[in-house]
């Protein structure tokens, strides 16, 4: 998959739960095998990480032939008491934003910016 860092080892600012309701926000019908290639995890644990997200009401989905449209609950606030009053949708705006921003500047330009 172009553009997707290799594997890492150790801690991430993001957890696995976070990229995973960010792919499903670029694309409410992604099939779970291209979630799991983008965030470098298994089916099973994209799996599984749907699954904790519909049982805690983050997310919900209907099936629309041979997939899953997916609904993101945009106001549910986030779970750790850190981000009391933080909303899901404004941590998914944070990250489409860079994600936009990295998708315009060349890694040369990005350089420049920091410099």
């Amino acid at each position: 998959m172009e553009g997707v860092p290799e594997t890492h080892n150790g801690w991430t600012f993001l957890t696995n739960h976070a990229r995973v309701l960010a792919a499903i926000a670029d694309d409410r019908s992604v099939r779970i095998r291209d979630i799991a290639a983008r965030c470098r995890l298994t089916e099973r644990a994209v799996q599984k990480i749907i699954a904790e997200l519909e049982q805690d009401g983050y997310l919900s989905h209907v099936r629309e032939g041979r997939g899953n449209v997916y609904r993101i609950e945009p106001d549910k606030v986030l779970r750790h008491p850190a981000e009391a009053g933080l909303q899901v949708d404004a941590l998914l705006s944070l990250l489409a934003q860079e994600e936009t921003t990295r998708g315009r500047r060349p890694d040369t330009e990005t350089q420049e910016a920091r410099s």
